[in-house]
């Protein structure tokens, strides 16, 4: 009998990610170093991918601070195809926005995650923090039910030529999926974007007494079926 080969860990890399993905402040640029050698010693994603990501953190080390920030809530901020809240790239019932914001952030609370002062749950970089928590099969079991909404996101960035789209591929490569860019649909203006809430559906916090559990998160995709999970 051949023994089988335990699940690669990822929580470092999803670490790294979710770091990546946050406001390239002072304190995030000053662990650039401490980052990529995350990646090398974890050894989880291909050497392709590791080469992208090592030149996105270039950029961001020899940027003007001012810029990149700039840069970065440009890229980010401006408009619904490249948010980094993912409840804005998924359709559902509005009137159900708040109570699942709130059932996601008792999830983390649960897991021992605190959320920064303003920030939603439904952050990209947030969501990264709390799935590196999880056992490997159960986090990649995560990021794939989030496939498709990574891809939205590769496709928008793509479109951008931004560096930031390594990220994306990087986490659809951890979720085992290939990085398939969705064409993104032209950009409303935020006040329009916006008045539609998404939600994350099937976040409660029923049975999730212990942080050592593995939690689902379930995202419903745009016209989905009510109950359906993405």
């Amino acid at each position: 009998m051949f023994a089988l080969n335990p699940p690669r860990p990822i929580s470092k890399s999803l670490r790294v990610l979710a770091a990546l993905l946050g406001y390239p402040d002072v304190r995030m640029r000053g662990y650039l170093a401490e980052m990529r050698g995350l990646l090398r010693d974890e050894g989880t994603l291909s050497h392709t991918r590791r080469i992208e990501l090592d030149a996105l953190m270039d950029t961001l080390r020899r940027a003007d601070p001012l810029e990149s920030e700039s840069a970065y809530v440009e890229l980010f901020d401006r408009g619904r195809a490249t948010s980094l809240h993912l409840f804005e790239h998924v359709h559902g019932d509005s009137r159900e926005r708040g109570p699942a914001l709130i059932d996601l952030g008792q999830t983390y609370e649960k897991a021992g995650l605190i959320l920064a002062e303003g920030e939603l749950p439904d952050y990209l970089p947030a969501v990264l923090e709390f799935v590196s928590t999880q056992p490997p099969p159960e986090a990649r079991a995560f990021l794939g039910e989030m496939a498709h909404i990574f891809n939205a996101i590769f496709g928008a960035l793509q479109q951008r030529d931004s560096a930031y789209a390594s990220v994306l591929g990087a986490l659809l490569e951890l979720a085992g999926e290939k990085a398939k860019p969705v064409k993104p649909a032209a950009d409303e203006p935020l006040d329009e974007s916006w008045a539609e809430p998404v939600v994350f559906d099937g976040c409660s916090s029923k049975g999730q007494a212990r942080p050592d559990q593995a939690q689902p998160i379930r995202v419903i995709r745009k016209n989905a079926q009510p109950g359906a999970a993405a």
